[in-house]
Formats: C-alpha cells, sequence, structure tokens
C-alpha cells in the first residue's frame, strides 16, 4: 500500500442492483405446491443426491417467508383459488416456476377440470417441463430463474417504490 493506491486491492466496486440481485438469486426460497407426482421429483431435487441448499435454496411451508412458487403437477379448477390466494400472500419480489407438463399445459388431462396451464392464472417465469421432469430438470429451471434473476434493473429501487422492475431478457 503506497500514496498511489491508499485502499490497495481491498475495494469491490459494483452496482447496488448487481448486489441486490446476487443476495436474491443465492437465497431463493420457494414455497412448495406439490399436487401430483411431479412433487415427488421436486422433493427428490432437494434430497441430498441434488442438494439444492448448496444453491441457498430451502423449501419453505409458508407463504410470507417465500419467494418463489413451484406449482408441481396437476392443477384443478377447485384448487386454483387457493394457489391464487397463497401466491397473493407471498412478498414482492416473487417467482412462479411451473413443474411438469400438467402445470405448464393441462398435460394429458384436456378435461372440463383441469386447467389448461398456471399461466392462465399465475405469471410464470420458468417452465420446466415433462412428466414428470426429473430433478435434474428442476434444478435447471432454478439455474435459468437465477440467471433471470440476475438480470433484473432497478430491484432495489421497486423495494421502496421508485419506479417497477424491469427483467431484461
Amino acid at each position: 500500500m503506497g500514496v498511489n493506491q491508499p485502499l490497495g486491492d481491498n475495494i469491490i466496486v459494483t452496482s447496488l442492483d448487481k448486489l441486490v440481485n446476487w443476495t436474491r438469486k443465492s437465497s431463493i426460497w420457494p414455497m412448495t405446491f406439490g399436487l401430483a407426482c411431479c412433487a415427488i421429483e421436486m422433493m427428490a431435487a432437494g434430497a441430498s443426491h441434488h442438494d439444492l441448499d448448496r444453491f441457498g435454496i430451502i423449501f419453505r411451508a409458508s407463504p410470507r417467508q417465500s419467494d418463489c412458487i413451484i406449482i408441481a403437477g396437476t392443477v384443478t379448477k377447485k384448487m386454483l383459488p387457493v394457489i391464487k390466494t397463497v401466491y397473493e400472500q407471498m412478498p414482492e419480489p416473487k417467482w412462479v416456476i411451473a413443474m411438469g407438463a400438467c402445470a405448464c399445459s393441462g398435460g394429458i388431462f384436456d378435461t372440463y377440470s383441469v386447467v389448461q396451464g398456471i399461466d392462465e392464472a399465475l405469471p410464470v417465469d420458468v417452465y420446466v417441463p415433462g412428466c414428470p421432469p426429473r430433478p435434474e430438470a428442476l434444478l435447471y429451471g432454478i439455474l435459468k430463474l437465477q440467471d433471470k434473476i440476475m438480470n433484473e434493473r432497478n430491484s432495489f429501487g421497486a423495494a421502496f417504490g421508485l419506479g417497477e422492475r424491469v427483467s431484461v431478457a
């Protein structure tokens, strides 16, 4: 450390958005909403073999502590109001992952009682296709959600009511 470098190599310069986005992507706490066979694969993704904890992902049972909801399985019209209520109870910012063919598009159930895709009711951020998708597919979907979170702009200002979050594709 000399006069030319008063702080030495001990300083990191970044934008506040990147810092906030990095903390959010590194601590996703998903609300598990397992409705059918996809829920078993979601549980397997959280088990020791795939270990979502290493990404800072801890499954929560309360919507008040979650910032992401994973819709895993067949959504019926009778269950849709409950899903909407749980989604509305989650604090901002919040994200949605549709896991499985049934959550993405209704799957093989083209009937009067099955919602033909959760995107009819909630703004889906990441689709994880498959019937049921493997735990690795969910892990890949979560990594894509982390990429999406890192590309957001004005995430810190939106928390204080200064404009809206902007997602850059």
